[in-house]
């Protein structure tokens, strides 16, 4: 620190130093606590490790970008086995590594601590005779603490009966501007053990796992590798997607290599191979041609009293093929598609990089060291912050959506993605343009995958008239128009690309796509403001997946941000905007004197004198009327709308702009109460008077959250839009984060504390916000926190860091397409100490909060 104050000393007000070399504070005992005692969300304790019942559903991911995943779960368990392209949320291999200490009674463990209860009769076919949980049964450790540190997470085991205590390490390769060594199918499991008595000990080390590759109608079987084994299925010409790979191995040159287990009925081979454990013995069996039912390595060790030893544990996978095909191609392109096998069903990216499993391994070990200091410097700068501890946690917590099988990455290498998991199946398709509005890590940590979403939306999802399906195919083709527009999504879009091009500094990447944006802008005005008004009043499908009615503060703060995203790039690019300032400043009007009720924005609800036809005849998703339905209509007007509502999501547009690096046109002081107003009524300590026909389960009872809509002056409809009784994760943060920018810090903490304290790991996952599926894309909102409580934002274009503090001083990550590490602003004064990369800064722009 001393190096970093004297320089700061040194420099003038305004001014800004990019240092291209790492220069790091050490990470303090409590990442976050600015010296302060911090709240604890996880355990009440005052530090951040998990242990008792707050174990019980924590899941933590280990995989590449959209190479799949696999779960430690905070027990040691493996889980979630995901590694098939497709999600597997309930799959939970029986592999399992133990140690054995030679000349103790009782002395072989499975190094994983106590089994939670609601698995003993909560888990698939575990209560009803079945095999799954085939290992619950088997000794472990007493005592277990959860730590995370993203991408890293650490189980510590202990058991007074035993002279060693253990730990776990797990990680897998996470480095910002990197998409491709971030993107690989492998994770690293470190297990230490200390000799925590007076006496020397030996011990043996092994990991075993039944051959969950296995598929059927092809050849299942263990082949050999350096040091470990590959679980393996061989695929056929019939079934090319059963084809997959498993390798675990380890970096001891001592090891001895088990590649079949004792081949019989029953429960024969998990049972001979405890026998085997328990003994002590080191014994190999060579590999056999098939069928193998699984497979064991062991690393014998001695440790001196005090002594520590650290097992090096290195799996990677290889799944190359798949029969995954979403969406409907345009006709125009079936005969190009159907002679390209690339474009029938998805492949990943990773399988363009290799040929086969033991290319992947072969990596894996050359780059292990490298990627892991890699990875640690990212997460160092990340948790080096004095921001609020509930922040840093809920930003960490949901970058594990990137390790998830919500995203996948195909051949070519762009960006593809769900909007959650499903138990078995993805959910909600095409990398949804409504719902990943929302999400604001990605443009900054991979900006090469962000754009490739929006090289996907105005190329193969836009068609000659601007119309943008808000839905990609899988694999990426041109796509078929045969319903609505998201309104959301599509002027999103604009502000998007915006925001994309200043990330990136590629102004030819803005000047090839910029007659698209415009092209897409003018069918939103054509569509949504044929009159011209500057607001949207047509109906406008949304991210509520049904389509509002008339004026509305939410769908119009997307499209005066995007006339603004237009102007702002046009000028820049020299083209003609008169237009669109003139929609511009209508439309603010309009918002500002027509939908503002003195407290929030509304909807203005219509439907006659639109040129939409009526609603009861108008396609939807799940609108059909009924007779008593139009009967409604007549009294109330359509079906699923918010009218005189407090909306959550009522000024989304101006966020999303901000988020953008765009300046908000909307009165301020307009937004500050409407976002006042969301935090005084939307925002329930508890849920146990609150009532929700719709679906419950993301919050109910006693826990806390931010309901999408309420109605504090009356006028709530007897069928108000499908969702509004809920509580959305990522609808919570962009809430906080917008209180948070225009200087509401505590009303936005509030809305945070809310949501973590329901993942606190005794009910739900901490690592796994849920919504339409697991790992919902939506929570990656999270990630607008930073720039909410700091104002940091890197423009490349202008080479520009601006700084607009809430919090007065503050330490905090920055990540750019160049490199990343941490800002130290102090006294109006900054740093920029990057941990990798380069960060140029020209201009500093420092804003008087």
């Amino acid at each position: 620190m001393a190096n970093r104050r004297s320089f700061l000393k040194k420099m003038g007000a305004g001014s800004i130093a990019a240092l291209a070399t790492p220069v790091l504070q050490p990470l303090p005992e409590n990442p976050g606590s600015s010296g302060k005692k911090k709240q604890n969300l996880v355990t009440g304790t005052g530090d951040r490790v998990y242990h008792g019942d707050r174990l019980s559903r924590i899941a933590f991911p280990l995989g590449g970008t959209g190479a799949g995943m696999f779960c430690i779960e905070g027990t040691g368990a493996i889980s979630h086995m995901s590694v098939r392209n497709n999600p597997e949320m309930f799959f939970e291999p029986a592999m399992f590594a133990a140690l054995n200490i030679k000349n103790i009674a009782n002395g072989t463990r499975v190094l994983e601590g106590p089994v939670p209860s609601w698995k003993k009769f909560g888990q698939r076919d575990a209560g009803l005779g079945g095999t799954g949980g085939a290992t619950w049964g088997l000794a472990r450790f007493k005592d277990v603490a959860f730590e995370a540190q993203f991408p890293f997470a650490t189980v510590s085991l202990r058991d007074d009966s035993l002279p060693v205590k253990a730990a776990i390490k797990a990680w897998s390769p996470f480095i910002p501007g990197d998409e491709d060594q971030s993107g690989m199918p492998i994770a690293g499991l470190e297990y230490s053990f200390e000799n925590t008595s007076k006496m020397a000990v030996e011990g043996t080390f092994s990991y075993n796992s039944r051959n969950f590759m296995h598929q059927g109608e092809v050849i299942n079987s263990i082949k050999p590798i350096k040091n470990g084994f590959i679980l393996s299925s061989s695929g056929s010409e019939k079934f090319p997607e059963r084809q997959g790979d498993f390798a675990i191995f380890t970096d001891a040159a001592d090891t001895t290599v088990d590649h079949c287990w004792f081949r019989g009925g029953w429960f024969d081979g998990l049972t001979m191979i405890w026998n085997q454990l328990e003994s002590g013995a080191v014994a190999g069996n060579p590999a056999a041609e098939r069928d193998a039912p699984g497979a064991s390595l062991f690393v014998p060790f001695s440790l001196k009293p005090g002594e520590k030893k650290v097992i090096k544990l290195l799996m990677c996978w290889y799944v190359p093929n798949t029969k995954l095909q979403f969406g409907e191609m345009d006709p125009q392109f079936k005969e190009k598609i159907g002679k390209d096998p690339l474009l029938q069903f998805h492949k990943p990216w990773y399988s363009s990089r290799f040929s086969n499993i033991n290319e992947v391994a072969d990596f894996w070990k050359s780059n292990y060291e490298k990627l892991y200091k890699k990875t640690q410097l990212f997460t160092k700068a990340f948790y080096n912050s004095t921001l609020p501890a509930e922040v840093i946690e809920a930003v960490a917590a949901n970058l594990t959506i990137l390790k998830s099988p919500t995203v996948l990455r195909q051949y070519d290498g762009r960006f593809w993605t769900w909007e959650g998991c499903g138990d078995n199946w993805g959910s909600c398709h095409g990398s949804c343009t409504h719902v990943w509005n929302y999400a604001q890590a990605v443009p900054h940590l991979f900006p090469a995958l962000e754009r490739s979403l929006r090289e996907t939306e105005f190329n193969e999802n836009q068609n000659a008239d601007g119309h943008q399906v808000f839905r990609s195919n899988l694999p990426i083709s041109p796509t078929t128009h045969h319903f609505h527009s998201a309104v959301d999504g599509q002027l999103g879009g604009i502000m998007k690309i915006y925001r994309d091009w200043r990330i990136s500094g590629d102004d030819q990447w803005m000047r090839n796509l910029y007659p698209k944006v415009k092209k897409s802008l003018d069918y939103c005005i054509k569509t949504w403001d044929p009159d011209r008004k500057g607001v949207i009043e047509e109906p406008h499908h949304n991210t509520y997946d049904i389509e509002f009615w008339g004026p509305t503060g939410f769908a119009t703060t997307f499209y005066l941000g995007a006339l603004n995203a237009i102007i702002t790039t046009g000028k820049y690019l020299k083209e003609e905007v008169a237009t669109y300032e003139k929609l511009l400043q209508k439309g603010k009007s309009y918002l500002e004197t027509k939908l503002f009720n003195g407290e929030y924005f509304i909807q203005d609800i219509q439907y006659e004198h639109l040129k939409a036809a009526n609603p009861a005849t108008a396609q939807s998703f799940g609108g059909e009327y009924s007779q008593e339905a139009v009967a409604l209509l007549k009294k109330e007007g359509p079906k699923y709308q918010y009218g005189k509502g407090c909306l959550s999501d009522g000024v989304l547009g101006s966020w999303l702009a901000v988020m953008c690096g765009l300046e908000d046109v909307v009165d301020a002081s307009m937004i500050v109460s409407h976002l006042r107003s969301v935090h005084r009524y939307n925002l329930k300590k508890s849920l146990t008077d609150h009532s929700n026909p719709q679906r419950p389960s993301f919050a109910l009872g006693n826990d806390g959250g931010l309901l999408l809509c309420t109605w504090p002056k009356e006028g709530k409809l007897s069928l108000p839009f499908v969702y509004s009784n809920e509580v959305w994760t990522g609808i919570e943060y962009q809430a906080a984060s917008h209180l948070m920018r225009m200087g509401e810090v505590q009303k936005g903490l509030d809305i945070v504390r809310a949501c973590r304290a329901r993942y606190n790991g005794s009910v739900r996952n901490p690592f796994n916000e849920y919504e339409c599926g697991h790992w919902y894309a939506r929570a990656l909102s999270s990630y607008g926190l930073l720039q909410g409580l700091t104002g940091v934002r890197y423009d490349a274009v202008t080479k520009t860091l601006t700084i607009d503090s809430k919090v007065g001083d503050f330490v905090s990550f920055i990540a750019t397409a160049t490199g990343f590490g941490n800002v130290v602003y102090k006294n109006k004064k900054a740093v920029v100490n990057v941990a990798q990369g380069r960060i140029v800064v020209d201009n500093l722009v420092v804003k008087n909060s």
